[in-house]
Order: structure tokens, then sequence, then C-alpha cells
């Protein structure tokens, strides 16, 4: 195999790095991660879209060597961050990541997803110093062919409900900014590469309609958990799996053949994690223990989601030696584990950076 990395201080070390959507889920536990390898973690965003929310009960905003709480589409406020911490590696994770809320706020979900990743990119194209970034978006951004496809990268793009399509768009605007570098107003030395993750799940996700969450919000009040799409097949992931994924593509992306990074990146779970939305529940009920119950009854809704999702994370296994670690059962009950914690009144910092030591010492 070539190109193999690991996610090691030694890169990462003294490293200035910004992460857009610091205050979210997922940009969360990227920020402790990258702060427990030493780097310099600046973050951009609005505030956290829940409360509770894990960057406030892991108190990520002490971790930051700078936190700027605005909006992805303010060109001006975003360009003052980058040109004062000057990053030599970008995170892009600010977005609008709920599908249900892509219905209900389509200009929203279209605005912050598109709009945000052209300003990024405006910034950068003009930045003078080298810089590698990566931009997240989904699995859902292929075009849907049918249940038995293993979507690679090259696979036709094309998400069919507002907050995927967003998200192609998204991928889009990346490639162009790409492909247009030679004419861009700075030196060109920007490398730009696109990450596809299936659906992550972990402690601190409060989020509106997400299997995990709902589960576990319904565990704790004692009422049963009734499933929308129960026979959905997703690839489920933990959250370090994809975040894992991210911080090894970064460091390809800055060497001496960054050059060949600058692409689309599937990272998904093998197959055994592959499981319908009411296996995981069913699992999630068993790792909280009685009275937990899971009700399969299916609710009529408007909306139309894929029925089935699988990636082909062959390129990531094969040139960046990243493989998943955690199989979807042990998931399951890290993120359960880490809820019973939080209820306890446990330190979700420390709790974070023990799941993190875990799963390093499982690779």
């Amino acid at each position: 195999m070539e190109g193999l990395v690991s996610t090691g201080s030694e890169f990462w070390s003294g490293r200035s790095v910004l992460v857009t959507g610091h205050t979210g889920f997922k940009g969360s536990w990227l920020a402790i991660w990258l702060e427990t390898l030493g780097a310099e973690v600046h973050g951009f965003a609005l505030d956290p879209p829940s409360s509770p929310s894990l960057f406030r009960c892991a108190d990520v905003q002490n971790l930051l060597k700078s936190d700027c709480r605005s909006d992805i589409r303010n060109p001006s406020d975003l360009e003052e961050v980058v040109r004062t911490v000057r990053p030599q590696v970008i995170l892009h994770l600010a977005a609008q990541p709920l599908v249900a809320t892509g219905f209900d706020d389509p200009w929203e979900t279209w605005s912050v997803n598109v709009l945000g990743t052209v300003n990024l990119l405006d910034v950068v194209r003009r930045l003078e110093q080298p810089v590698a970034v990566v931009v997240v978006t989904t699995d859902k951004v292929y075009e849907d062919q049918g249940p038995d496809i293993r979507y690679v990268e090259t696979d036709r793009l094309g998400g069919r409900d507002p907050y995927s399509a967003s998200k192609t768009a998204t991928e889009l605007v990346a490639a162009s900014f790409l492909a247009g570098r030679s004419a861009q107003a700075g030196k060109g030395n920007f490398r730009i590469a696109t990450a596809r993750a299936g659906n992550v799940i972990g402690g601190g996700d409060w989020s509106e309609n997400r299997l995990l969450p709902d589960c576990l919000r319904a565990f704790a009040q004692g009422d049963q958990v009734v499933l929308r799409m129960p026979e959905a097949v997703r690839p489920w992931q933990h959250v370090l799996e994809p975040l894992d994924g991210y911080l090894r593509l970064a460091q390809e992306l800055c060497g001496s053949e960054g050059e060949r990074y600058s692409s689309a990146w599937n990272f998904g779970p093998d197959s055994e994690s592959e499981l319908t939305v009411a296996q995981v529940a069913e699992m999630a009920a068993t790792a909280w223990g009685t009275p937990a119950s899971v009700a399969i009854e299916p609710v009529r809704s408007a909306t139309s989601e894929t029925h089935s999702l699988r990636l082909d994370s062959t390129k990531a296994r094969g040139k960046l030696g990243w493989l998943p670690q955690w199989e979807i059962n042990y998931a399951v009950e890290q993120t359960v584990a880490w809820q019973k914690d939080w209820i306890a009144g446990g330190s979700m910092l420390e709790v974070c950076c023990r799941q993190i030591a875990e799963y390093l010492e499982s690779r």
C-alpha cells in the first residue's frame, strides 16, 4: 500500500489548524482530538446548535487558541480570521447537517452549505501561504442507483433532497476551485479534498431526527422509540472513524505528494456495520438496559430519503491506510456509556479523551 500515514502528534504538534463548525457534534470531537495531538486549534462557527451540546459539556472553548463566533457566509469575518491565524490546515465542517431541516428550510440549507464553502475557498485562493483544505460533505451526495450498489468516489453525484443536493453542489464548488487554481488570485498553492462519510454516532450528539440521539432521549425518559424508517440501511460508524480519515487526509495533502490526494474520499464502515435502523436501535436498547424499548411502527412521512446507502472505501484503505476500528455494536455501547457518564455528572472532556485514547490503542 502507498502513502500510509497515522494520526500522530509528530505532524500536528504546534500546527495551526482552523476548524469551521467547531461548536457542532463532529467539530467538537475533532477539536478535542487535535488538541490532544498538540495542534493550535482555531474555531469559526455559530454558537452550539443544541442545548445541551458537546461543545459546552466538554468545555471545548478552553482548549482553543482562538474562537470566532460568526456565520460562515460572512466573508469579512472569515477573511480576518484566516489571515490572522494563518492556518496550515483547514477542516471545513460548518454546515446545515440535517436532512429533515433541509426540507423545512431549503433556502438556509443551500445558502449555508454552498455559499459558506464558496466564501471559505474564495479566501483560501487569495492566500499566499500553502494551506490544505478538507471539505466535509456526506455519503448522501451519490445518485441513488438501487439497494445493491456500493458507491465509489467516481460514481455519479446527485442528491435528491435539499440537504443531499446542497452537499452535491458543495462537491462541485470544491472541484471548481481546484480546477481553476492556476487562475486564482494568490499563488495557487492550496490543496483541496472532499470527505464523504456515513451516519456517525457517538456521545454528545443531541441533534433532532437522528437515530441514536432520539433513542437516548427516549430511554432516559422511560419512553419507547418509534422508528420512522426501520428497514433503511445506513453505513453506521462511531464519529472517531471518519475523523481519523479526515486527519490522515489532511496530513497527506500537506506532504510533498499532496497533489495526488486532492480529490474525493469515502470513509465508510465494514459491511458488518451496514445495518438497518431497527437493528441499531435494538442494539442501543440492549446497551441501555431495562426499561429501554423500541417500537417498530413506521411513521408516515412526506419526506423522501434513500432507502439504502453503502460506501466503498477501498481508496482510503489503500492510499491512506485508513481502516474502521470499532464494529457497530461496540460503537453503540461507547455512545450509550458516554451518555450515562453525562447523566451521572462526569467530566465529559475526560470521557472524550479516554475514548479517543482507546480508539488509538485499538489501531
